[in-house]
């Protein structure tokens, strides 16, 4: 199945290495050796050599990367983290943001490059970028500070997440 590529997006193939341009930044990817990627206009076709499982596996890696690159420059990607907890709030910070989450200190966490923070509210914060792996990243690294706990469901959480609740302990019965 080939990748699309949206106007408004420049892409280029030199030697192994594919590059996009678009509105929202720059990203380059280093094509794996056995796989043949071949653009057409604006069309972007990816071809295996055998139909080994091996080449299969890789021919649809490297489609999907493809795919996630010309998306990435073209609309961007975003996760949102919810923050839930009394006291626990998060606050903008320069180019990064300070994290309140229970802990004797604040916790300052600076953007990565190509990723920027945003707190539309204090329970909320909003990773956005060009590249879907440093996106994904950075919001891993902000719910680690507090991953949500099973009991009262306080920390940080992926917006949409569930969070399995636990029975706490309850009065022992004739004890």
């Amino acid at each position: 199945m080939p990748v699309e590529v949206p106007k408004g997006v420049d892409i280029a193939l030199k030697g192994r290495t594919f590059s996009a341009k678009g509105p929202k930044g720059n990203l380059s990817l280093e094509i794996h050796p056995e796989i043949e990627v071949k653009v057409d206009g604006a069309i972007v076709t990816v071809t295996r050599p055998t139909d080994q499982p091996r080449h299969r596996a890789l021919h649809g890696l490297v489609r999907a990367l493809l795919a996630n690159v010309v998306r990435g420059v073209h609309e961007g990607f975003s996760k949102t983290l919810e923050i839930h907890g009394v006291g626990y709030r998060a606050d903008p910070e320069g180019k990064g943001i300070k994290i309140q989450v229970g802990h004797s200190h604040p916790i300052n966490y600076p953007a990565p490059d190509g990723v920027t923070l945003e707190c539309p509210n204090q329970t909320t914060i909003v990773v956005s970028g060009a590249d879907k792996q440093k996106v994904g990243q950075a919001a891993a690294e902000i719910r680690a500070f507090r991953p949500p706990e099973p009991y009262k469901g306080k920390g940080i959480r992926y917006q949409g997440e569930h969070v399995r609740r636990k029975a706490g302990k309850t009065a022992a019965a004739g004890a």
